[in-house]
C-alpha cells in the first residue's frame, strides 16, 4: 500500500486557515483579558505559546499512530475522570472549585481530564467508524452509543454539563459524515434529547434554578437578577453597553469594575468582547470561527481515508459547538453551564488542549493519500 505522502509544512492548504483563525481568536482574548485582569492575560499569553509548541509536536505524530493508540489514549482519558469522581481523593490532587471536582493538579497547572477525554473520543469514534458495517448497520451504532455515553456520564457527574453537551454534536456531525442512514441518526437524537430530559431531576439544585432563571429572563421576568440569574443580567447589560462599535479600554474596566460581572475572564469573555468591541467585534470573532471551521472541513473533504476525515469533523463540530453554545448563555438564549469560549477564555489545560486540536487538523490538512480506503459518501 502507498505510504501516504504530505506537503512541507510550509506549503499552502486548507491547515493555514485553522491556524490564522486560532491565533486571531487567541489574540482577541488576550486582549479581552487585559482589559479585565491584566495579570491573567500575561499567564494567558504563556499558555498560548506552551499551545502553540504542543501543536507543532503534534505535526511530527503520523495519523495512522493516532488511530493506533486511540483506544489507549480514550482508555487513559476515562481513567482520569473516574479518578475525579472518587470519594476520598485529597484535595492537593483533585482540587474542587465551586462544588465540582473537575481538576487534577499536575504542578504546574491544574488539568482538566474532559479537555483530554474531547481528543479522545474524536479519534476513537473515528477509529471504529472507518469500517462499513459500523456506521450502517443498527447493531454496529450500539457500539457508538457505547463509546459516547461513559464520558458523557462521568463528566455530568462531576458536574460539568456544558462539556457533556459537546459530545452530541460531534457524535451526530461524525455519523452523517461516515454516512450513517438517516433513520439512525433520528433515533440517536431522539435518545440524546430523551436522555437529557431524564437527567432533568438528577441535576443539583443551582443547575435547575439557572434554567428557571433563563426562562424567567426570556419572558422578561427580572426576580432572579439578584441571586441565580445575577451573571446573566450583567452580561447582558454589558452587551448592550457596547453598542455597535464597542467603548474605549478604560471605559470597558471601569463598567467591568461598576456591574460586577462573574467569571467576565472566563465563561462570560464574550459579554466583554461585545461590550469592548461591540457588535462589530462580535460578528468579527464568529467570523474567525466559521474560518476555522471551514478550513476543518476542507480539510475533512480532501481525505479520501475515512480516519483522518472523520477526526476533522469531529474536532471541528467540538470547537464550533463549544462556541455556540458559550455565546447562546451568554446572550440569556440557553442555561449558563460554565463552558468556556474556545481559544478565547482564560484557562490552562483547555487552552493547550484547544491548540491541540487545531495542530490535528493542520496535520491532517497537509497530508495528500492518494488511495481510497472506503466507499464514496452515501445518506440514506
Amino acid at each position: 500500500m502507498p505510504q501516504r505522502s504530505h506537503l512541507p509544512i510550509f506549503s499552502l492548504h486548507a491547515g493555514w486557515l485553522v491556524v490564522f483563525a486560532a491565533a486571531l481568536l487567541t489574540w482577541l482574548g488576550v486582549e479581552t483579558i487585559e482589559t479585565t485582569r491584566p495579570a491573567t492575560s500575561s499567564r494567558q499569553l504563556i499558555l498560548a505559546m506552551v499551545g502553540l509548541v504542543a501543536a507543532y509536536c503534534v505535526l511530527f505524530i503520523p495519523v495512522n499512530r493516532m488511530r493506533q493508540a486511540s483506544p489507549w489514549f480514550f482508555g487513559f482519558g476515562l481513567v482520569l475522570l473516574v479518578v475525579l469522581i472518587i470519594p476520598g481523593v485529597p484535595d492537593f490532587l483533585v482540587h474542587p472549585r465551586n462544588g465540582a471536582r473537575r481538576w487534577i493538579n499536575v504542578v504546574v497547572m491544574d488539568m482538566q481530564p474532559s479537555e483530554l477525554v474531547k481528543i479522545g473520543f474524536v479519534l476513537a469514534l473515528a477509529s471504529y467508524l472507518r469500517f462499513k458495517q459500523h456506521y450502517r448497520e443498527m447493531k454496529g451504532l450500539l457500539i457508538v452509543l457505547a463509546i459516547a455515553i461513559p464520558p458523557m456520564l462521568l463528566i455530568v457527574v462531576e458536574p460539568d454539563l456544558g462539556t457533556a453537551m459537546l459530545f452530541l454534536p460531534a457524535l451526530i456531525a461524525m455519523l452523517v459524515a461516515a454516512g450513517a442512514k438517516f433513520k439512525h441518526l433520528v433515533i440517536i437524537a431522539c435518545i440524546g434529547i430523551t436522555a437529557s430530559l431524564a437527567m432533568y431531576p438528577l441535576l443539583r439544585p443551582h443547575q435547575k434554578d439557572r434554567i428557571q432563571a433563563l426562562i424567567a429572563q426570556i419572558e422578561g421576568d427580572d426576580r432572579f437578577e439578584q441571586s441565580i440569574g445575577y451573571q446573566g443580567a450583567r452580561a447582558m447589560t454589558l452587551i448592550g453597553a457596547g453598542g455597535m462599535t464597542g467603548v474605549s479600554k478604560d471605559k470597558a474596566a471601569e463598567l467591568l469594575k461598576s456591574n460586577h460581572l462573574p467569571e467576565e475572564h472566563n465563561d462570560m469573555i464574550f459579554a466583554v468582547i461585545c461590550l469592548r468591541f461591540g457588535l462589530v467585534g462580535a460578528i468579527g470573532m464568529w467570523g474567525l470561527y466559521l474560518l476555522f471551521a471551514g478550513g476543518g472541513l476542507i480539510a475533512a473533504v480532501a481525505c479520501r481515508d475515512p480516519f483522518p476525515r472523520l477526526v476533522s469533523v469531529g474536532l471541528t463540530a467540538m470547537i464550533l459547538g463549544q462556541m455556540v453554545i458559550n455565546t447562546a448563555m451568554t446572550l440569556g438564549i440557553a442555561p449558563i453551564t460554565g463552558l468556556t469560549l474556545p481559544f478565547v477564555s482564560a484557562g490552562g489545560s483547555s487552552l493547550v488542549v484547544t491548540w491541540c486540536m487545531a495542530g490535528i487538523l493542520f496535520n491532517i490538512a497537509r497530508h495528500r493519500d492518494p488511495m481510497m480506503t472506503r466507499e464514496g459518501f452515501k445518506f440514506s
